[in-house]
């Protein structure tokens, strides 16, 4: 069984569907959400949502390195690398739905 991909419009489907705004609304409620997640990280901050996950901001020092066609050294520059932690909470729903899968 072949599973797909949600989309920001799948999400905007099923928020229409369950608080019963509008489609407009819906995703205009979506589309904030993301955009206080995106703003809050690029300031610098961490997102934390109780129940869900945590995004969380780690800089890397540069470091050197070799292109691996050429074998040449070269140098990473540091950098910003984003992290995405899934609750517990959230770990336990999916491993559940998994072993339900795997039981049948």
């Amino acid at each position: 069984m072949e599973k797909s991909t949600v989309i920001k419009a799948d999400i905007v489907e099923r928020v229409y569907g369950k608080v019963g705004f509008t489609r407009k609304e819906a995703k205009k409620a979506v589309e904030v959400v993301f955009e206080e997640i995106k703003s809050v990280l690029s300031e610098g901050e961490n997102v934390r949502i109780s129940g869900f996950a945590s995004f969380n901001l780690r800089a890397k020092k540069a470091r050197s390195a070799r292109n691996p066609k050429t074998g040449e050294p070269l140098v990473i520059k540091a950098r910003k690398v984003l992290t995405f932690k899934p609750s517990k909470r959230l770990l336990d729903s999916t491993n559940g739905s998994m072993h339900e899968f795997s039981d049948s």
